[in-house]
């Protein structure tokens, strides 16, 4: 025998099935081609330029971590749907005398020869558009474009083993399937899956529960601490519950559809009903997939879109101020010395300050129960319980907000940022202060609103009542020590021109021996662009990825559901169906199982809108009106191209069907 003739036959066999072997080698392609771009920028020498670099790097690395995860699913999933298309021909090769170990090594070849061209292409590519993906990334970020070429050996080895491994795995799977399995098995192996499947109620219960408890986490949830917890674990519910109403809740509810004799004896129900009984059980956890993955592709698009195009938003939210001052445990003087030096520096670089905001505080973190404060944080954390409570005197208060404010020391104003507190009193471990009024606004510290707790501003009478609440919290009664300090302020001046005034404050202000911090919205401008780009460019990264698994999905589910109804409709032609009745029942039956996945999506983002708007203003994204419209246009768009694939997918399908 030649001893090429098992390769040969290998390359024939991957020929013969080119309408299942090319989406699944230019699968191969897009995610090698993906991955190591992922991985160059990750370690390229240019990125090194930009002043957070470190973060955007981990931010990348966390992306090729991301790719790297989802290529060995996916990868894995693809090819042993098309070992179950092969099993027929594989089981027909053994009959006709051929042994399992001859078959193993036509397998062997296939995958070599799929391994290879996978990574030639696909490394060839990622090489030769390595150059436009870091350009297309310095561009995001607004970051001047460098000269040079280079290819990390790196990138290229981690590539290389990655995917090298995948290949590998999908060769031992597929020898171990045709190992264990008999001829006859083999022969029958693409058509398991036609009996019909039973109804698992308590499987269909477990998704409704786990459905309906995540739904009630993202309805319910207000603390972004809590938001911040508890939407993995909606995830992983909505997760458990999309696979779990797809695999046995469909099931149900077509068997129960078919309970219902007027619904059911219809020529339009009848047909699509009892076809997708036949089906769900196999194409179940492929429309859950599609499902996951469109919810997933919606959401990572519409946040990172609206944080890149609210950028602006997201610095003034951060920065409500172009140059913040602040500074902890600060006495009278060094707060008389610091308001000296900032106003000397800045008359010196011949601007005017506008719209000043200085106030001296006191910060505590706290754990809170309603309207009850206390320092002990050992349950609360999880629980979103931890809260910020931050107290001025009457006198900053009335200085700040040009009032009269007269309080005395058991009274106090509340101005709630962020949480509730309920009733006319706030007790802090003991010690109970009446709250007077309940402020509608305040110009408050920058800071505060990303925290992820609560937050609230409490306006005392004077130092004495800030110590009071000082010694209920602490446990050892000592020195509360001074007063923390803030200065902010507007200057009409240029980019250049307020970088160079934060760069003077930070000298002068180091003299003071204060432990003081200053920062610029424009001085800050190059890391923003740098994560929340980065955020950007990751989000169209990964989505991109995503959508190329849902196409693909889609591809196979409907060559596979093509094949599963040929026979099927040439039955129902026979028995004196016309032909535009059997194409009717098909564009019915393959409509409702289409789109199923992208309205199970839509519901989950829409249940999801609240809890996601919690997190992005942990971001800096307090712009809801700018969420919702980008995730309506992601929506509306991804709606556009899922029936786009449909149109393209539904072709193949009616052309094996007919």
């Amino acid at each position: 025998m030649n001893r090429f003739f098992y390769a040969k036959l290998a390359v024939n066999n991957i020929k013969k099935n080119a309408q299942t072997y090319i989406p699944y080698l230019l699968t191969g392609i897009g995610t090698i081609m993906m991955f190591y771009n992922m991985s160059f920028l990750a370690i390229a020498k240019d990125i090194g330029s930009l002043s957070d670099s470190a973060q955007l790097r981990s931010l990348l690395s966390f992306g090729a971590g991301v790719i790297a995860v989802f290529s060995v699913i996916f990868l894995f999933y693809t090819n042993s749907f098309l070992t179950k298309r092969r099993k027929k021909e594989f089981g027909l090769f053994n009959i006709l005398g051929m042994e399992k170990k001859h078959i193993a090594r036509i397998i062997f070849w296939e995958t070599l020869f799929t391994a290879v061209i996978s990574l030639g292409v696909g490394l060839a590519a990622g090489i030769l558009f390595s150059k436009l993906m870091i350009l297309l990334l310095f561009k995001i970020i607004t970051f001047k474009v460098t000269f040079g070429f280079e290819i990390p050996i790196v990138a290229v080895i981690n590539t290389c083993v990655l995917f090298g491994g995948i290949f590998l795995l999908n060769l031992i799977y597929n020898v171990f399937q045709v190992h264990l399995s008999k001829p006859i098995e083999l022969l029958k192996g693409s058509s398991v899956g036609e009996k019909e499947p039973k109804t698992n109620w308590l499987i269909a219960i477990i998704g409704a529960v786990s459905l309906a408890i995540a739904y009630y986490i993202a309805l319910t949830t207000e603390s972004p601490l809590a938001a911040l917890f508890l939407f993995f674990v909606a995830v992983i519910l909505v997760m458990i519950g999309t696979y779990c109403l797809f695999t046995a809740g469909s099931i149900a509810l077509l068997k129960m559809l078919r309970k219902n004799k007027s619904y059911y004896y219809q020529l339009k129900h009848f047909i699509p009903v009892s076809g997708m009984i036949y089906r769900m059980k196999q194409n179940a956890a492929g429309l859950a997939n599609i499902c996951i993955l469109s919810t997933a592709v919606i959401i990572m698009l519409s946040t990172t879109v609206s944080m890149y195009v609210g950028m602006e938003d997201l610095l003034r939210t951060r920065y409500p101020r172009n140059i913040l001052v602040s500074a902890r445990n600060v006495s009278d003087e060094q707060a008389n010395k610091l308001d000296a030096a900032i106003e000397k520096h800045t008359l010196e670089a011949g601007l005017i300050p506008k719209d000043v905001i200085r106030y001296r505080s006191m910060s505590f973190a706290v754990s809170q129960d309603g309207a009850n404060f206390t320092s002990d944080h050992s349950n609360n954390f999880a629980a979103g319980n931890i809260a910020m409570v931050v107290c001025l005197t009457a006198d900053e208060y009335n200085r700040m907000e040009n009032k009269s404010v007269s309080l005395d020391r058991s009274e106090a104003l509340l101005y709630t940022l962020q949480g509730d507190i309920p009733g006319d009193t706030v007790n802090f471990n003991g010690f109970e202060l009446s709250v007077k009024d309940r402020l509608a606004s305040l110009e408050t510290e920058d800071k505060m609103s990303a925290l992820l707790t609560n937050s609230y501003f409490l306006i005392v009478a004077d130092v004495d009542t800030i110590k009071q609440i000082y010694n209920s919290l602490s446990v050892n009664q000592g020195d509360m020590g001074e007063l923390s300090y803030y200065y902010g302020f507007d200057v009409a001046a240029d980019k250049e021109a307020q970088i160079s005034l934060v760069s003077a404050l930070q000298k002068a202000l180091k003299e003071i021996n204060a432990d003081c911090y200053v920062e610029g919205a424009e001085s800050a401008r190059a890391g923003f662009y740098s994560i929340y780009g980065g955020l950007f460019f990751l989000g169209i990264f990964l989505g991109l990825l995503f959508i190329m698994a849902t196409v693909l999905i889609i591809y196979y589910k409907q060559i596979a559901e093509g094949y599963d109804d040929r026979e099927r409709f040439e039955i129902m032609q026979k028995v004196g169906m016309s032909r535009d009745e059997v194409k009717q029942a098909i564009k019915s039956q393959v409509l409702a199982v289409f789109f199923l996945p992208l309205v199970a999506a839509v519901i989950h983002i829409g249940f999801a809108f609240k809890v996601i708007t919690k997190m992005l203003a942990v971001l800096n994204l307090t712009n809801v009106q700018l969420f919702a419209g980008c995730t309506a246009l992601t929506i509306l768009v991804f709606a556009v191209f899922y029936v786009i694939i449909y149109g393209l997918t539904a072709r193949t399908y009616y052309h094996i069907v007919s």
